[in-house]
């Protein structure tokens, strides 16, 4: 495409600086056409540039294909050489050999921070080998991202005076205020954003009122409901917690909140986290179930009160067949007391939502006009997903409306997930009209490619300003609507409104920033650039030998294995030790979309005592079965009784050695 006929003149006007080889974000709504304007900067680039080579740097999987597919291959595939890499194909393993053969290539950012650190020829790349680094949804560069380590290394380079290093061209629809709620920390979350991408933030100024044509605001409404006058469900589930409560014993410093929040979740997390240091198996028990009964407190608030009791029955019915102390005879007898009273107060229609009627109303008045419509309803959990899916499919007046429903939610492996390949058929069939109503977690927020909507629908979210502004941005069809159905006076309602203020002192957070002198921007950069070296995992780490580390099962305290028996392959964590099978029972068949060169998944393994889930076996070169284990499920313990919940294994204070293949086989005979 051309200059004349390519971009808009708003486009036009926010790369003038990078066509000029500066580095800069580029700051546009979703729907503004952020990548097409980042792909005409990648053409002159290659055009004009000698030995030029362009890096795409994206934050989820998904968009590596997106990318791929609608944007750099249509515009620049016939005349240069693109190619992608993912943790889903075999290139990642000698990136550096792709990386020399190519022009442009489109990657996760983890991939391309491997490559900088990793000295293997096939797999190393230099950050002087790239020409322009275009990073995608670049307000993720801060803390530990992997934005953030690849910029390190840059800056890193820039301070010690190293050459060449390539361009910088960010893009973001928000970069957010980076929760500050006055201008002043807003203009220093905005530099700090522009310190780390050591680039200047542009806007479309002088064709402003151009984007707001092409890209019109959706008319938003707030639909509020008054709170229930009654609800005999909530008032018996809060009885059962508080039996629990008198139960367990609760320190005498510890002052839990409100049931039915996000604050008590925070409480009885600490508070499992405290009973497994302390070896106080009933504490970290009971807060477990207590978390079930806030969760289900949580889905009663937003969805029908039989999502509520459903979700308490399939914990409990899990529960049933091995308990291994008093604690869970007690936990597991006062469900089945109150099962079947919980069960009838679930049933009573006098008691129902009032927001799902409100949600209902919503979706009738879009699609009872006999308009084609499509739709989105954005909602907190996977599990609020399945359960708005359901109460659609069974709702006789929205299926006479003609809506047909599914739910888009995030990649990953195991059945609560999707595939990727799910997820584009799913969005496939939502862009012929197939379905009209997508039912999704905030996966479908930020970066998919998802055809505009008449109606967006934000329900029952407490989330962020960046994830509000790229949730309305979805709603792009002329004359669409963006709602939000809350309680009057709730959280959501009080979020969403802070959002909307959020979203402005972002605005004028930017404009603060573009309005500095030159040197006055320096000045203030120049605070942030200097790199923060993270040493801490490496300290962390080598604290204790590996032998000296015992894992306990997380639920029944069972000593299972030693620090010692754990090893690496392939980014998986995999008990060595023969012995260990002895601890743990089989489940299913772990089943997983791709398959992979040196393994494959086997059963999913849980613990021989209490059932609690460990993780899966693999097979290993078609010999090797070695159980991958997810440390969640564990606690170390250390040579002084002292014991550590992690939640990743990277936060392991030893060293975990590489998997010797050979060696493991000389010992276990699988060898001659």
């Amino acid at each position: 495409f051309e200059v004349t006929t390519g971009l808009h003149n708003y486009q036009q006007e926010v790369v003038e600086r990078a066509l000029k080889g500066e580095n800069i974000i580029i700051w546009l709504p979703t729907g503004g056409g952020k990548t097409r304007a980042a792909v005409y900067v990648a053409k002159k680039h290659l055009e004009t540039k000698p030995n030029a080579k362009v890096m795409v740097l994206v934050n989820k999987v998904h968009l590596v294909d997106q990318h791929y597919n609608k944007e750099f291959e249509p515009h620049l595939g016939g005349t240069f050489i693109i190619k992608k890499v993912s943790g889903e194909n075999k290139e990642k393993d000698f990136f550096g050999l792709v990386v020399k053969q190519s022009q442009v290539v489109i990657c996760t950012a983890q991939i391309l921070y491997n490559a900088l650190i990793n000295k293997e020829e096939a797999r190393h790349v230099e950050l002087s080998d790239i020409t322009l680094l275009i990073i995608d949804e670049c307000h993720h560069t801060q803390k530990e991202e992997a934005y953030n380590k690849v910029m390190r290394l840059y800056v890193e380079k820039k301070l010690k005076g190293e050459k060449p290093l390539p361009q910088i061209l960010g893009l973001t629809a928000s970069p957010g205020t980076g929760g500050a709620k006055t201008l002043e920390k807003a203009v220093e979350h905005v530099l700090e954003i522009c310190a780390n991408l050591d680039s200047v933030i542009v806007s479309a100024k002088e064709y402003a009122s151009e984007l707001k044509e092409v890209v019109p605001k959706p008319r938003k409404s707030f639909k509020i409901v008054k709170e229930r006058l009654k609800d005999p469900f909530r008032d018996h589930l809060i009885s059962m917690m508080n039996s629990i409560h008198s139960h367990m014993n609760l320190p005498p410093d510890f002052r839990l909140k409100e049931c039915g929040t996000q604050e008590y979740e925070a409480d009885v997390v600490n508070l499992e986290q405290r009973g497994v240091q302390e070896k106080n198996r009933l504490l970290a028990q009971c807060a477990l179930h207590l978390r079930q009964y806030n969760d289900a407190l949580l889905i009663n608030d937003t969805l029908r009160m039989i999502d509520a009791y459903r979700s308490l029955e399939e914990y409990y019915s899990k529960k049933r067949n091995n308990p291994i102390d008093g604690t869970d005879t007690f936990l597991l007898e006062l469900f089945e007391e109150n099962q079947v009273e919980l069960k009838n107060l679930a049933m009573d229609s006098r008691f129902d939502n009032p927001k799902m009627d409100e949600l209902q109303s919503t979706l009738l008045q879009q699609f009872g006009s006999g308009d084609p419509s499509r739709a989105i309803i954005f909602s907190k959990t996977r599990k609020s997903t399945q359960c708005l899916k359901d109460w659609v499919l069974k709702n006789r007046a929205l299926q006479e409306a003609g809506i047909k429903a599914d739910i888009l939610i995030g990649a990953g492996n195991g059945n609560t997930y999707m595939t990727q390949n799910e997820q584009a058929e799913t969005i496939r069939n939502f862009r012929m009209g197939s379905l009209n109503l997508l039912i999704s977690t905030s996966v479908a927020e930020e970066g998919l490619d998802i055809p505009e909507c008449n109606l967006v629908v934000r329900y029952g979210l407490l989330t962020n300003e960046i994830a509000q502004q790229q949730a309305s941005g979805r709603a792009r069809a002329e004359n669409s609507q963006y709602a939000v159905v809350a309680q009057a006076g709730g959280r959501e309602d009080c979020r969403e409104r802070m959002n909307e203020y959020l979203e402005e002192l972002t605005g004028k957070a930017i404009d603060r920033v573009q309005t500095m002198t030159p040197q006055d921007f320096c000045t203030k950069v120049s605070v942030y650039t200097l790199p923060v070296l993270n040493t801490f995992h490496t300290e962390k780490r080598s604290r204790n030998t590996a032998s000296s580390i015992q894992l306990l099962c997380r639920s029944c305290f069972a000593p299972v294995a030693s620090g010692s028996d754990i090893k690496l392959v392939e980014n998986m964590y995999v008990n060595v030790n023969p012995d260990f099978k002895k601890h743990y029972t089989f489940g299913d068949q772990l089943t997983l979309e791709r398959s992979f060169e040196d393994w494959e998944p086997g059963c999913t393994i849980s613990c021989k005592i209490c059932s609690k889930k460990w993780g899966n076996e693999i097979k290993y070169k078609k010999c090797a079965i070695l159980p991958n284990l997810a440390i969640k499920n564990f606690v170390l313990e250390s040579p002084g009784q002292e014991r550590l919940p992690v939640k990743k294994w990277k936060d392991v204070p030893f060293t975990v050695e590489e998997f010797n293949f050979k060696e493991y086989c000389q010992e276990n005979f699988l060898l001659d």
